[in-house]
Formats: C-alpha cells, structure tokens, sequence
C-alpha cells in the first residue's frame, strides 16, 4: 500500500422517528458493539450524517424527483429520540440532482457548529448554461440556510460528485472535478473553492490534484468524492482517478497549509477501461483517518495513520458477489469500525444494505448482518453513539 503523508491530521412538519432496531435483526451479545437501522425521514433517500463534537447528530436528505429534487436538514440532541422540524437546503426548488447516486449534496459541520452544504446542480444555469456548483450554509440564528450560491468560476464540466470539508476555525472548502476544456476525463482535474471567512465568500477555484509517477492523474467522470477536515487541519480529498483511461485507482491528495499545496498518494489500484460510477467516504478513528471505497465490485476501508502516514492494509468487507457500492465508515470511542454498504444496487436498482463491525485489530466480529430496502438511488449514513454502537441510516 501506499503512504499518505498525513500530519495529525423528517418529516415534513413533524419529525416522529426514533432510533430503533429493525425487527428480525440479530442483537449483539454483551460487550459487541449493537448495530441500529433506521430509515430516512419522510421516505427521503441519499442520507448524509455528522456527530459534532457536542454529539449533536446533523442530517441531510434528498427528496423530489431525482432528475431535480431538493435537499432536507434536520438535527437530533445527544440522546434525543426525534428529528428537528425539516429545513429546505436549497433556495431554488428542485435545483439538487440525486440521479447515479454519485451526484448528492454532502454536509460539513465547521467553526461554532455551523452547518455548511454543497451540491451539483440539476440543470445548466446563468448566461453561459454549465452545471453549477451550488453551496449554502446554516444562518447565524440555525432556523434557516442562507440563499444558495454557485462558487464555480470558470472550472465547468460538473458530472461525478463534489464534496466539502470545514473545520473550527472559519475554512470551508467546496471541492469538485472537471475539465473546463472539454477533451476527457483524462484531462479531469481536481478543484477548490476555498472560504476563509466560515462561507461568507469564496475565492476563485484553483486545480489541486498533484502528479503521480509523473502523469496527472485525470479523474472518473461519474464517479463521486469526498473531502475531509482532520482534527489538526489537515484537508485530505479522495477520488477515483482515470489514468490513461484504464488506471482507476484511488488517491489521496494531502494539505497540511490549508489547501496551497497537496501530495497525492495511490491507496488502491484497479485497472477498468470503464466508469464504475462509485463513490467514497472518508471519516475519523479518535486521531486516524479511516477511508471506504469500492473496487471491482468489493468494498475495502483502511485508516490512516496520521503519526507515520502508513496506510493500513485494507479490510474488505466479507462476501465474494462483486455488487457492494457505496460503502460508509464509521469508528466508536473503543476502536471498532463499523463498515457498511449498499448491495447489488445499480442504475435505476434499489438493493439492499450489509453491514460488518471490526474488532480494534483490525479482525471481523460477529456483528455484520443485512437489511432490504435501500431505494433507488439510494445510499446510506452510518455514525458511531455514545454508548459504543452504530447507528446505520438508510
């Protein structure tokens, strides 16, 4: 494996879900780690959850009409068995696309707990007609999302996902991949919109994907992103690359200086003349970083070890069927890593979702199981709680 080299690094009106176990579902034995699912509020798809550092559970959601749609927030208290009254994300009603599931809106809780959303746009706007890159942030008073704003410049030719990432101190940053000059997703970049200022403005996006072995590593057109925050700053961004067209690995690019200069480092490498449309997830362990993605149809996560920038050997979740997507990590305060996914979904295909929990070494426990259910376009969330279990949104 490669080395990254990583420093420290609701329902509409009413929201009436409480977080319990599906029946039918095996309850963990005494000491393991109890896995909860719950479903998406009112009927939604395409969670996405963060637990700040106060424990309060922010969520967001997609609901509408995949093709242009609108995104939904609520948040839960330490404890709480209810969701928030939903808010709308979006000013423009059906200005969100969920369709390939690639193409959702991520979340990011940043300085003072401040809520901060972006999302590819459902359809070409403003006077030159491009895809924009839509981003809105939770008002001062937390009742409502400020008005939302395209931070795409110039860097057009939106298709695969975006991302974005925040941390305490006021820096948010919007993440993408295009190729403003139309000539393949060889020549697909990695981009950033970064704000020092907690979202008020954006600076002009800049290209921050670094060469490896002396190639630019292009980017997977349809194939998602994340960015991450560490808790010492450090901004880590993952995609799917498209060397040469055939060379689908998965990379990691690295800022210790808050986005001026990045390191790429290889953490998977797969070999497809294709777009396997997948998407990726990154996450914390206490100190470590903990990465998901997908290749040739399995599901592998690995921590990053943030005192040696060793990446881990990768833990592929269990199963020989090559249609796990869609994977999400999740780490409790004991070391066990929850691991889940979506299976045998596709284009316009619900599935289902699985689930494995690994034990502090790194080993498979007995906590794994399976659910139907997951919608089409779907995706799930999963986070950690703080009696030790996970809870897996789907």
């Amino acid at each position: 494996m490669g080395r990254a080299r990583i420093g420290r690094t609701i329902l509409a009106g009413v929201s009436m879900l409480s977080f319990v176990l599906i029946p039918g579902l095996r309850r963990a034995d005494a000491g393991e780690a109890q896995v909860n699912l719950v479903r998406t509020p009112d009927g939604g798809i395409q969670p996405q959850a963060v637990v700040d550092g106060k424990g309060v559970l922010h969520l967001i959601y997609f609901s509408g009409d995949p093709g242009g749609g609108d995104v939904y927030y609520v948040h839960q208290g330490p404890g709480g068995s209810q969701f928030s009254k939903p808010i709308r994300v979006n000013s423009v009603p059906g200005s969100v696309i969920a369709a390939g599931s690639v193409r959702g809106a991520h979340l990011a809780v940043g300085k003072g707990g401040r809520v901060h959303v972006a999302w590819m746009g459902s359809r070409p706007a403003g006077p030159k007609k491009i895809v924009p890159m839509f981003y809105a942030r939770l008002n001062d008073a937390g009742t409502a999302y400020e008005p939302q704003r395209n931070v795409m410049q110039f860097a057009a030719g939106l298709d695969g996902g975006a991302s974005l990432a925040a941390d305490n101190t006021g820096h948010v940053y919007v993440v993408w991949h295009a190729d403003p000059t139309n000539q393949g997703e060889t020549h697909r970049r990695v981009w950033m919109a970064h704000s020092r200022d907690d979202g008020k403005t954006f600076a002009r996006e800049v290209a921050v994907d670094a060469p490896l072995d002396g190639k630019s590593t292009g980017a997977c057109g349809c194939c998602g992103m994340r960015a991450f925050v560490d808790e010492k700053g450090a901004l880590c961004i993952f995609y799917r690359a498209a060397t040469e067209q055939i060379h689908r690995d998965m990379i990691l690019l690295v800022s210790h200086d808050r986005g001026k200069k990045f390191l790429a480092e290889r953490v998977a490498r797969w070999e497809l003349n294709a777009c396997p449309m997948s998407t990726d997830f990154i996450s914390h362990a206490g100190s470590k970083v903990l990465l998901a993605w997908e290749t040739a149809g399995r599901v592998f996560n690995a921590l990053v070890d943030p005192g040696s920038g060793r990446v881990s050997e990768p833990m592929a979740a269990p199963g020989a069927e090559p249609d796990q997507k869609h994977p999400v990590v999740a780490a409790n305060s004991r070391g066990e890593i929850l691991l889940a996914w979506t299976k045998g979904t596709a284009w316009q295909r619900g599935g289902s979702v699985e689930w494995q929990v690994f034990d502090q070494s790194g080993h498979p426990t007995a906590v794994k199981g399976t659910a139907p259910g997951v919608p089409v376009w779907g995706l799930v969330a999963a986070y950690a709680r703080p009696d030790g279990g996970f809870t897996i949104i789907y």
